[in-house]
């Protein structure tokens, strides 16, 4: 009887959820890539799009934190903050951002196009505009960022904008204390995985200390 129960095909409906999908860390987007979406979504006059992608790049937040920001989360005054402070859903930790002069024009520009008010959801829903947009709107608008570009849409992810800004911080500056701050990490160790450092990345920090 086992033997017959191990002969049988595997049941068709239980498809792997990986099953054409490309997994493990997605990489963060070069400064060239940078530019080509923010540009394109320049030229398109998409606000919501620019003002979001700039954010998501400045703010290093996790997806799930960027989308529930509110207007009052980035502004003071009428006028878009230079830096910000949210606490994190995941770690219920506290972390600041910086938000550059381009973020927060488009910031601004977003939010007097839309009339948005101090409570309103930074990003609203489309369904729904008391409520925040989804984390999957978000990756969905991603997919058709890196798309236009001519990046594969499932080699990338929220992470990517995520892990962008905070790897070119650590490649200029080897700061990995700094790193850790911005990103929100309790520990060290998590930055280090997150970034994905190896050995190499260390020893080459290391020969350009003398003492």
């Amino acid at each position: 009887m086992h033997a017959l129960a191990e002969a049988r095909p595997q049941d068709q409906s239980r498809r792997p959820w990986n099953r054409g999908r490309l997994v493990g860390p997605k990489p963060p987007l070069k400064l060239k890539e940078i530019w080509a979406i923010r540009i394109r979504l320049q030229v398109a006059q998409r606000l919501r799009d620019l003002a979001l992608f700039n954010l998501a790049l400045d703010s290093k937040l996790r997806g799930c934190d960027l989308v529930h920001l509110r207007v009052a989360d980035v502004t003071l005054g009428g006028r878009v903050r230079s830096r910000a402070a949210v606490v994190q859903h995941k770690t219920g930790h506290p972390v600041q951002f910086e938000i550059t002069e381009q973020t927060r024009d488009a910031l601004e520009r977003w939010i007097h196009a839309h009339a948005l008010r101090s409570c309103d959801p930074l990003f609203p829903s489309r369904i729904d505009c008391a409520k925040s947009m989804s984390t999957r709107q978000y990756a969905r608008l991603l997919g058709s960022w890196v798309r236009a570009i001519g990046l594969d849409p499932l080699a990338y992810g929220t992470h990517s904008l995520r892990r962008t800004k905070a790897s070119m911080i650590y490649r200029r500056t080897g700061n990995l204390r700094a790193v850790q701050l911005l990103l929100g990490h309790t520990k060290v160790e998590s930055t280090v995985r997150y970034l994905g450092i190896e050995v190499e990345d260390a020893l080459s920090i290391s020969e350009q200390v003398e003492m």
